[in-house]
């Protein structure tokens, strides 16, 4: 009982705790997204100016590269939401959400797929990235999901939870534990995150194309 004590103790004494911290911001924002709070946008800030610092560190490159995107998106995300919401001066205010058709998502997952394949060649040939191709494809991909949750598209939820189990073993390997937990913890998230939006796109019955297809 007193060694257990003694590795608990000794664990917590060597968190990374800017890790840490990042994490528990990033648990928040999915959890106020889930929810329809504008609040999810502040606190996904913050996490992602962490998270482009740690991610540099140990050469996830596109890892560090997709939080610098996820700063701006934070910021568009938040003006999308309280300039779409169905009462701006409410921060939990009832998201309208839309949903996009099957065939518009996969065309949009085959150019992904290709645009993935080419930048995962350069990382591999040109950097010093680990796991280039993984690590690019949930780049890519997450670029493409957090543009959906700006817009309020049901289906994001649904690439997230792909893309966070496929992230949970780039974590594991390079030794991010509490990021790891935290990615575990997303897709339970974005289960969540799916049943929520689904409930509130079946009140609204509102179903619309994306803007960019005629």
């Amino acid at each position: 009982m007193a060694e257990i004590l003694a590795n608990v103790i000794s664990y917590f004494q060597q968190l990374p705790w800017l890790e840490l911290i990042a994490m528990l911001l990033s648990l928040a924002y999915v959890i106020l997204a889930a929810k329809g709070s504008l609040w999810c946008w502040p606190a996904a800030f913050v996490s992602t100016a962490l998270y482009t610092v740690i991610f540099y560190d140990v050469l996830l490159l596109m890892d560090s590269a997709l939080n610098g995107y996820y700063l701006l998106m934070a910021v568009y995300g938040y003006w999308q939401w309280s300039k779409n919401s169905n009462n701006s001066q409410d921060d939990n205010a009832e998201l309208t959400i839309v949903s996009w058709d099957l065939s518009w998502h996969v065309k949009s997952c085959s150019g992904l797929a290709i645009l993935a394949v080419g930048l995962g060649y350069l990382m591999a040939n040109y950097t010093s990235a680990h796991l280039p191709y993984l690590d690019t494809f949930t780049t890519v991909y997450a670029v493409f999901a957090t543009y959906l949750v700006a817009n309020k598209v049901l289906e994001n939820w649904l690439y997230w939870i792909v893309i966070d189990l496929v992230s949970i073993y780039l974590y594991i390997e390079k030794g991010l534990i509490p990021t790891t937990v935290l990615f575990v913890i997303f897709v339970i998230a974005a289960c969540y995150g799916y049943g929520k939006w689904l409930t509130l796109y079946k009140k609204s019955a509102v179903k619309l194309q994306p803007a960019t297809s005629s």
